[in-house]
């Protein structure tokens, strides 16, 4: 456990109460404690916090009518270049849920995107946020007959410390289901990730393991696949299958550089209504080449497949033939219907 949170309760005791509360330690413990409503795990938040730092204020808002909800907590010291250890926002409008999920999925949707570990039901985005996409049983259904949800993005700062197991995760976790009481969400309460949960660091390339690893993963449909054996195929697992998105990237290596490895195949998942722009040209309308789309859940889903054109032994009609592959495995895993391709 951090100093602080040590410290500040032997303050309390030794200083009194005129003299304690203006002490850092015992600040940052105050700090913690209530930011957020209450809601962050105190040990989560002293390690993601990074040395030789104190806890500088906390600050939040609801929106009752625009069902909405955010809070931060910010961080002051001499090494810290960013004064935010971390913001959160939740969105209960599907019109707000739409617009965060087209600035971190522009154009086409190929972003950058990193799973979450199995079971929780979201991603880590392009921006290194974690979003969390619940069910609101409790809200009922929109205008549209679709069930109501609650999307909760909680984004770490720069100088957070990325070396601590599943500190971040029980974070947006504590976080989700907080918010989700806030709301009358209704939503069954998330858990947290086991301790030796990877921690989030955007600055990784996505670990890749070789095509017969990938086997009893949301991406193993790929070592059935009749990709070429000639090919010393890597993949990199990027879905749950509880989360709104995911993607399976396969690469090859270098064969002068073992370290260097070339991502040849993307295949992408996306679940929701407001998918459907994804699948579509920029500008004029018309579909992708390798796309598909069914009916997950009483709303839309929409695979899509980017791949290179020159690959060894894998032209036009292997293409979409794993495209087929891969959507029929996710139909599959989420219990979809009506699936259907636009070659």
């Amino acid at each position: 456990m951090r100093r602080w949170v040590k410290v500040s309760v032997a303050a309390a005791v030794v200083l009194g109460v005129g003299g304690w509360i203006a002490q850092p330690y015992v600040q940052d413990w105050a700090l913690a404690r209530n930011a957020c409503g209450g809601a962050l795990p105190g040990d989560a938040v002293e390690q993601l916090a990074p040395d030789d730092s104190h806890l500088k204020d906390e600050e939040s808002g609801r929106y009752e009518e625009l069902g909405s909800y955010w809070c931060s907590l910010g961080i002051e010291g001499s090494e810290v270049h960013d004064e935010r250890l971390l913001e959160m926002q939740a969105y209960t409008r599907r019109d707000d849920q739409d617009r965060e999920f087209m600035s971190v999925f522009p154009e086409e949707g190929f972003s950058a995107q990193a799973p979450l570990p199995a079971g929780l039901p979201g991603f880590i985005d392009r921006y290194n946020a974690i979003q969390l996409l619940l069910d609101c049983p409790d809200l009922g259904k929109d205008a549209e007959g679709r069930q109501r949800k609650l999307l909760v993005r909680t984004w770490m700062g720069r100088d957070v410390k990325v070396g601590v197991p599943g500190a971040a995760y029980r974070t947006a976790v504590a976080l989700a289901n907080s918010a989700s009481d806030k709301f009358g969400c209704g939503a069954e309460p998330l858990k947290e990730p086991d301790g030796d949960a990877v921690p989030v660091d955007s600055e990784d390339d996505p670990k890749t393991v070789p095509l017969s690893e990938a086997a009893g993963t949301p991406c193993g449909w790929l070592t059935k696949a009749g990709l070429p054996e000639s090919t010393a195929w890597r993949v990199a697992v990027g879905m749950n299958d509880a989360a709104p998105t995911g993607h399976c990237d396969v690469s090859t290596t270098d064969a002068e550089d073992p370290a260097e490895q070339d991502t040849q195949l993307v295949f992408v998942a996306w679940y929701g209504d407001w998918s459907n722009r994804l699948t579509a040209e920029d500008g004029n309308g018309e579909r992708l080449s390798l796309t598909a789309t069914a009916h997950c859940d009483g709303e839309a889903a929409n695979f899509a497949l980017s791949a290179n054109d020159d690959i060894p032994g894998v032209g036009t009609a292997a293409k979409q033939r794993l495209l087929k592959d891969f959507a029929q495995d996710q139909v599959r895993r989420r219990g979809c219907s009506g699936l259907r391709f636009s070659f």
